[in-house]
């Protein structure tokens, strides 16, 4: 009988320690001095549930402890005073008058500081790159033991490559040379899953950096370096889903907390339910809580605990680390009403913050849709300030491959820029070529090298804010099926790596003539601000060839762009623009350098974008 109470006293011991422990509080740290003075935190710990709570800090007050589903959850709703200083204090766990758990909370005082939270605006040019796949600048991360994948395999597209955080951080002058002012990776954050781990988008921990790219404290030694290089930082961010590997997946606060259906149910990827005026509910249902894909839950932003989750998590990364713009992925397979709740606490802590979503939809009043100002045809205004432009990429190929009809070739074009009435202001829409999820620009212009210059030329001389997708300056190539091709390293990013594409002499002669096109439209850019913030006006297209100016009232630059998507040369009479030419006489090729002494007939070469400074 002694030995049985022995072991039962061991075991019921062994219970109780157990169940004392405290596992994570999200966020780990805040700050003082935040608008929203509400902060709820989450607490996981076995059975957490069990115990009361106490803490006792001049100004924070503990207003509810949540309980929920699960015991091992406890939500804390704290109020921060305005008067709240920086400091640290105990959060007690107790049972009865017995302290059994404690956490050391931190309030900070937030930075200041002229480089942080700057805003990604027009006057920009993003870099977009997969950090896996750029250059891999610390070979011990490569493979972390205990994590679900662990292989390193160069040679499949579908594996781990080895590139991380100080790999980037080792190519900024690279960047800064090429023109780019912003760089936007796809997401660092934890990514523990067993297969294609590297995309980045199926998050198993929201508060961490992947240990294959870094740490958190590198990650923000990688936004200061870039500030201090003159380059800004967009980070990419996941609303409406996480990955099956997520620590909290796997043990969730609540069966609600992603959206459950009784089998499984993916969405329809059709935006046309959500703007629909005729919309079957049903159909709408299954593209907002439909699955992305089975390894990425749904996450159901309509409970409000997610929704404090998600937004507080979002404040965290842009307050932390200072960062300058924020990506959002798979804008439309969101709830509206928790996004424009989303935006409005966003911009209420960080006014100048840049804000855009991925709306990879098929035309401008879709789009329009989606952005802010909107309100006539939602209801409500969404609070997004702008979108990834795909439209506008899509006309632009258009007129680079099409042939030239009343609606098709370069009046695509034309006339999807005539639409952009539908936004508040199109200067805040995301303009590109490509992207990490479709085919590279070379390919889809059959890697001819004057339509390629041509598309770059249009890219950089648009409305909008241009972003260039990693290697696309040195000709990189490859179609979106299979996608893992459109992913391919940087050549030169690894130390084993045959050629250095990063340096001249490692590129071929067209590569470099690629290359140094793209640098000296992206820094003639850089100090144009004709290009980055003046007005567009543009004529009807006229014998295959489009024209239309970037200028600055008032005595400012004028910049003269000339599109020619024929196959041979022509001639242009330029009396029709005298309306915007004004007293111009001459004009600088900005590519040759080339002065025009006679602008009143201006020849086009075949397959070219011309771009003139006006005189």
């Amino acid at each position: 009988m002694r030995k049985i109470l022995i072991a039962l006293f061991f075991t019921l011991f062994a219970n109780w320690s157990q169940a004392q422990q405290l596992e994570r509080i999200e966020p780990m740290f805040w700050w003082v001095g935040m608008n929203n003075p509400k902060l709820q935190l989450l607490v996981h710990g076995t059975d957490i549930a069990t115990l009361d709570v106490q803490l006792n800090y001049p100004g924070v007050k503990l207003v509810k402890v949540n309980k929920v589903e699960n015991p091992n959850y406890l939500f804390l709703d704290l109020e921060i005073a305005a008067e709240t200083k920086p400091g640290k204090f105990p959060i007690a766990f107790t049972k009865g008058d017995k302290k059994k758990l404690q956490y050391v909370y931190e309030l900070k005082k937030r930075e200041n500081g002229p480089s942080r939270i700057q805003g990604v605006t027009s006057k920009d040019l993003i870099y977009l790159l997969m950090p896996d796949r750029f250059a891999n600048g610390d070979p011990k991360n490569d493979v972390i033991k205990g994590m679900r994948e662990t292989k390193l395999n160069r040679d499949s597209m579908y594996y781990r490559h080895g590139g991380d955080i100080q790999g980037l951080i080792n190519k900024l002058d690279y960047l800064k040379d090429l023109g780019v002012t912003a760089i936007w990776m796809t997401p660092e954050i934890e990514n523990d899953m067993p297969l294609v781990s590297y995309h980045g988008y199926a998050a198993t921990d929201h508060y961490k950096i992947d240990p294959r790219y870094g740490t958190l404290d590198l990650y923000k030694t990688y936004v200061d370096k870039a500030h201090q290089k003159g380059l800004k930082i967009v980070k990419d961010i996941v609303h409406n889903h996480m990955g099956t590997g997520h620590w909290f997946y796997n043990d969730m606060p609540m069966k609600d907390w992603v959206n459950q259906w009784p089998v499984y149910t993916q969405t329809s990827y059709r935006d046309e339910p959500v703007m629909d005026p005729h919309v079957s509910e049903a159909d709408k249902k299954k593209m907002l809580d439909g699955w992305f894909v089975p390894s990425m839950p749904d996450f159901n932003q309509r409970n409000p605990f997610v929704q404090n989750y998600i937004t507080q998590n979002h404040i965290w990364w842009v307050e932390y680390a200072g960062i300058d713009g924020l990506r959002l992925d798979t804008y439309p397979y969101n709830d509206p009403d928790y996004m424009k709740d989303w935006a409005q606490k966003i911009k209420a802590e960080f006014p100048t913050l840049s804000i855009f979503g991925e709306t990879l939809v098929h035309t401008a009043a879709a789009q329009a849709f989606f952005t802010g100002g909107n309100t006539v045809n939602r209801g409500f205004d969404t609070e997004l300030p702008g979108i990834t432009d795909a439209v506008i990429k899509n006309a632009i190929y258009e007129a680079l491959n099409g042939k030239t009809g009343w609606t098709d070739g370069i009046f695509r074009l034309y006339s999807t820029l005539a639409q952009d009435f539908l936004y508040q202001d199109a200067d805040r829409n995301v303009i590109f070529m490509d992207n990490h999820d479709m085919s590279r620009f070379y390919s889809m212009v059959n890697e001819d090298i004057d339509k390629f210059k041509s598309g770059i030329a249009l890219l950089l001389t648009m409305r909008g804010i241009p972003q260039l997708y990693y290697g696309t300056e040195i000709l990189m190539k490859n179609y979106s099926n299979p996608d893992g091709l459109v992913r391919s390293d940087f050549p030169g990013g690894w130390p084993s790596d045959k050629s250095d594409k990063f340096i001249e002499s490692g590129r071929t002669a067209q590569e470099n003539e690629a290359f140094n096109f793209v640098k000296t439209l992206a820094n003639y850019r850089k100090s144009n601000t004709a290009l980055q913030t003046g007005k567009l006006m543009q004529y009807v297209p006229e014998n295959g060839m489009y024209t239309y100016f970037r200028y600055q009232p008032e005595g400012g630059k004028t910049v003269m762009v000339i599109v020619n998507v024929d196959d041979q040369a022509k001639s242009l009479n330029t009396s029709r623009f005298a309306e915007r030419i004004e007293k111009a006489v001459s004009a600088t090729n900005v590519i040759t350098k080339e002065r025009l002494d006679n602008i009143k007939s201006i020849t086009v070469p075949a397959k070219t974008t011309l771009v003139l400074e006006l005189n």
